[in-house]
């Protein structure tokens, strides 16, 4: 089975990945939909959270799905060019091809590398790649969104335990470098959102526009977005 992991077959991985990543559905949902151009819209990120500043929640709702998607796809397809060979075989592509959709998403190469955060797209390869990691994820952004009603902290905290769920749910240790990977760049994508949660200054789930800015650096959301509850952001 060592000629399943060949140069070739890895490099389309990866080549592969990253091109599935770089589609910027948050730019093609605006565009199609009569929204404009989302990354002159608040601040000028291409994910969900942004898009939902265009007031089209059907927008967002398809960017969220596409974010994430995008990475499901590369992994699925990974998994299916390693369908025959060892557990590890599957860990290491599936990883490869992951993480490759993943930067094509923050670096979309389209986009001059000027992508999103990546929480969607963190989301939606680990469930492919490891779908009881990324349930254990998912169940802890949701229990940390509840109780603190902050969604950047709740993706900070959900990607952050992620490599070690990889480990404690007996997951291969490809899988864990591959969380690790996303948290660690999905962290530096949030730099301002952690500066803003050490000042207490990171707007709430539910809070209204005149008590709070976008939590993506941008303008406020407005009002009637606001009354639903936050998704992972893009």
């Amino acid at each position: 089975m060592a000629e399943i992991l060949s140069p070739m077959l890895i490099g389309g991985a990866l080549v592969g990945g990253y091109l599935l990543g770089s589609i910027p559905f948050g730019v093609i949902a605006t565009r199609l939909g009569g929204a404009g151009d989302v990354r002159s819209i608040g601040s000028g990120n291409i994910g969900a959270t942004n898009v939902l500043r265009t007031g089209r929640k059907d927008l967002a709702a398809i960017t969220l799905l596409g974010d994430g998607g995008k990475g499901a796809v590369a992994v699925l397809l990974a998994w299916l060019a390693t369908r025959d060979g060892t557990t590890e075989q599957q860990a290491v592509l599936t990883s490869l091809a992951g993480g490759a959709a993943f930067l094509g998403h923050l670096f979309p190469v389209w986009l001059g590398f000027k992508g999103g955060k990546g929480v969607a797209t963190f989301f939606g390869t680990l469930l492919a790649a490891a779908w009881p990691v990324g349930l254990a994820a998912g169940a802890t952004w949701l229990v940390v969104a509840f109780l603190s009603r902050i969604s950047s902290l709740a993706a900070l905290v959900a990607v952050a335990l992620a490599p070690l769920l990889a480990l404690v749910l007996g997951r291969p240790p490809a899988i864990a470098l591959l969380a690790l990977f996303m948290a660690l760049l999905i962290f530096v994508r949030h730099s301002e959102n952690i500066r803003r949660l050490l000042k207490g200054q990171e707007p709430r789930i539910g809070a209204k526009t005149s008590e709070t800015a976008g939590h993506n650096g941008g303008p406020p959301l407005p009002a009637e977005l606001y009354e639903d509850k936050g998704k992972p952001q893009g």
